[in-house]
């Protein structure tokens, strides 16, 4: 029977980060029942991970929401590894996904995620937006996987926000990403994304490819510290490596709350 492990990502504290579940397999598994599994647990996502023979590549991994797999997830990808290195794999991690290879690394007590940067580029508002938000955009721009960013005008904004998600969920975007400058830390953002089964994601670590680029050019500094302001909260480290144009090292701790077996085979 496969066990799972249940892991706060980007915090080094229990019940704060954005929480993950993740399965480490050595069979392959049918989809219908890797979705059924991400839908019971009901997290924003659930991650499985499969050991595979590749010379660029040591695990397989996937990612599903409660209602759909996607291509990119940054929390998730931190929690397996962090699981991989409880159970004393050694780093560096090394993952096959949709999104390509993605390697995680430990520095300094850390885990490093090194994903594809994703610029924004400027677009129109879409229409309904700035309603569904309650808050008037001062920048909006799309970037990644269909992602929208919106900069709103300050961290007070930010936190103060309460959208209408079920006209959020009616924009065109996998999710919303809003941000600001921030108090304490070089930004804060949440991100929303309802229309993939996500209401509010606690931690996005794939919303930083785009924040990352986004402020670096906005400050002028390659390495940035973040916080999302969700009600549980999360922080992350952020850097745009001069030797790796292209990319963003996301740095972030986690913290194992539960583990078990599921009662049912993987097919």
């Amino acid at each position: 029977m496969p066990e799972f492990h249940v892991v706060d990502a980007f915090t080094d504290r229990p019940l704060a980060g954005n929480p993950a579940a993740v399965l480490v397999l050595d069979e392959p598994y049918a989809d219908a029942w890797a979705q059924g599994v991400a839908a019971e647990f009901n997290l924003s996502e659930t991650a499985f991970a499969r050991r595979i023979e590749d010379p660029g590549a040591d695990y397989e991994l996937r990612w599903f929401t409660p209602k759909v797999e996607v291509a990119l997830c940054g929390h998730a990808t931190l929690a397996t590894a962090h699981v991989l290195a409880e159970a004393g794999a050694p780093a560096p991690y090394r993952f096959s996904t949709r999104s390509g290879v993605l390697t995680v690394t430990r520095d300094g007590g850390r885990m490093w995620l090194d994903f594809p940067a994703r610029p924004a580029r400027p677009v129109d508002a879409p229409d309904g937006l700035a309603a569904a938000l309650g808050a008037d955009p001062l920048w909006v721009g799309r970037g990644g996987t269909d992602d929208l960013l919106v900069e709103v005008a300050d961290e007070a904004a930010v936190r103060a926000l309460a959208p209408d998600l079920a006209a959020l969920a009616a924009i065109p975007a996998r999710g919303v990403i809003v941000t600001a400058r921030g108090t304490d830390t070089d930004m804060v953002s949440r991100f929303f994304g309802p229309s993939v089964g996500v209401p509010e994601d606690p931690v996005t670590g794939s919303a930083h490819t785009v924040l990352a680029p986004f402020w670096a050019e906005r400050l002028g500094r390659t390495e940035l510290t973040a916080h999302q302001a969700s009600a549980r909260g999360g922080d992350l480290e952020l850097r745009l490596p001069a030797d790796a144009p292209g990319r963003v090292l996301i740095g972030g701790s986690a913290v194992t709350v539960s583990h078990g077996t599921l009662r049912l085979q993987a097919y």
